[in-house]
């Protein structure tokens, strides 16, 4: 494992935000030498999974604004299959700019 972090801030918390971050946790721990499901690589330029720190996020539903990040990966309308529970991680999300409008679903 590197020393440094790769810290990533999340625009939208919807789908593929939740897999993303439930991917990270759930694989955090893994060893480089095993073939893992669903993930070609463990570690990439010298970073393991391990090393990815979510230290920003962003949202425009009311429903997730304000809300742990940890929390907002399964509140709706995301539908997205759980497979990994991250521990609350003290990233809240905020409000982001509505720049393209309000999808059908968030309206």
């Amino acid at each position: 494992m590197s020393s440094s972090k790769v810290r990533v801030g999340i625009v939208g918390i919807g789908n593929c935000a939740s897999s993303f971050v439930q991917g990270v946790s759930f694989y955090a721990g893994a060893s480089s030498t095993e073939a893992l499901p669903g993930l070609m690589e463990v570690e990439l330029g010298g970073y393991h999974v391990g090393d990815i720190e979510i230290a920003s996020a962003f949202d425009v539903h009311a429903g997730k604004v304000g809300r742990d990040r940890a929390e907002t990966i399964v509140a709706g309308p995301n539908n997205t299959m759980v497979f990994a529970t991250p521990p609350p991680s003290g990233v809240r999300v905020l409000r982001g700019p509505t720049l393209d409008g309000i999808g059908q679903y968030m309206a």
